[in-house]
């Protein structure tokens, strides 16, 4: 299972994230974020580094993924396909575009975005008001509803003591989960003992399987 944890900002905080091996960190490259990554951070870990973008420009993307030696692009805005592929080839990175679900019918969207060109995974997130950091998670039982052939990881409100729920997901395409704030102690810096019993917890799952 991939564990990708995000909103990373801190350096000191990047390095001990990196010691329990997470599989993903994410960058936030959105202005509007509160964990907004506004420079390269005094230290960058050695996992796959993913940037996260609302509704960027080609040459936005461009420029962070210079600065911060992104290797994944992931698109949590309105971005269209067309838009998708466009920074693919700008960037030659592959995309994870983010899906918001609060009912069935939000994964109709998804086909749109198999087509286009490098986005090779999705994230399904829950829908608010807001670009994500609900720290809510919607309704799991809708993921049924996604019969699509791209993986995807799953966000929103995952934290502490929902391994059991997290390991019973038997959607043949879920792949991973994405954490950030139920880890938090303030935006941006993750709360270190949680984090690794809770990874620790599910890799254990994982080898039981």
């Amino acid at each position: 299972m991939i564990i990708k944890v995000c909103g990373m900002r801190d350096a000191q905080n990047i390095r001990e994230v990196e010691s329990i091996r997470p599989d993903m960190m994410g960058f936030m490259c959105w202005s509007g974020s509160k964990r907004y990554v506004s420079g390269r951070p005094g230290y960058l870990p050695d996992v796959c580094r993913v940037g996260v973008f609302v509704n960027p420009m080609a040459d936005e993307v461009v420029l962070k993924v210079r600065e911060l030696g992104l290797n994944r692009i992931q698109l949590h805005g309105t971005e269209t396909p067309e838009l998708c592929s466009a920074i693919h080839k700008a960037t030659g990175l592959p995309i994870m575009k983010a899906i918001h679900v609060a009912s069935a019918s939000d994964f109709d969207v998804c086909s749109a975005f198999e087509r286009a060109d490098g986005v090779d995974m999705f994230l399904f997130d829950t829908k608010c008001s807001g670009w994500g950091g609900s720290g809510r998670s919607f309704d799991w039982s809708l993921l049924d509803r996604y019969q699509g052939c791209k993986p995807f990881l799953l966000a929103g409100g995952i934290g502490p003591g929902m391994e059991d729920s997290v390991s019973c997901i038997g959607h043949p395409q879920f792949a991973g989960i994405d954490l950030n704030s139920r880890f938090e102690t303030e935006p941006g810096l993750k709360e270190i003992d949680k984090l690794s019993v809770f990874i620790n917890n599910i890799r254990n799952y994982e080898q039981d399987k």
